[in-house]
């Protein structure tokens, strides 16, 4: 007869990625026999670095759930701009009926956001941003927002690139904790 190993199964893989629960949520799917219950998990992973992926999972039981979410995340990664550990300028990011902006802070100001914001803040590693939750605080509709909004971020470089201007030029209209970086963004 085959022995067990001893230790956890289906370990993930020791990369170096944060990994946070945002949302457990139970389910009740009521049959001829009574309830039967079910989990759905949000889980964002990232790197600290800019690096960012947030999944979804459902399962019959809360670790399996999570792992599924987790898995997920992970293949859903993307990069994002981070200048200074801040955001480099104002976004909003829209989804269903919420809304979050995000802001650029000056150093020490620290992540100012609400947990799901802030959990997806902390996993890319900005560690000084302004947010404000409007509209929904449903964290689904929080969670896509937010991934709405760091998708639209860009660098100060990739700015320049997409209006066709010397990065130098671009930089001189940049004001340092302003939401802009000319009048014709």
């Amino acid at each position: 007869m085959a022995r067990m190993s001893r230790g956890r199964r289906n370990q993930q893989p020791d990369d170096g990625l944060t990994e946070k629960v945002i949302n457990i949520n139970r389910v009740a799917k009521v049959v001829k026999g009574g309830r039967r219950f079910s989990f759905s998990a949000i889980v964002v992973v990232g790197d600290g670095e800019g690096k960012v992926g947030v999944g979804f999972g459902k399962a019959n039981e809360v670790p399996e759930a999570i792992r599924k979410a987790s898995t997920k995340a992970r293949a859903n990664m993307f990069q994002t701009a981070i200048v200074d550990g801040t955001v480099p300028h104002k976004q909003v990011g829209h989804f269903g009926a919420g809304r979050v902006l995000l802001l650029p802070a000056a150093p020490g100001t620290g992540v100012i956001a609400g947990p799901s914001v802030r959990a997806i803040l902390d996993a890319t590693g900005y560690r000084n941003v302004l947010t404000k939750c409007l509209g929904s605080n449903n964290p689904h509709n929080v969670v896509r927002a937010t991934l709405k909004a760091l998708h639209l971020l860009e660098t100060p470089e990739q700015y320049a690139v997409r209006v066709g201007k010397g990065v130098d030029e671009v930089n001189s209209n940049y004001v340092v904790g302003e939401a802009h970086w000319s009048s014709q963004q």
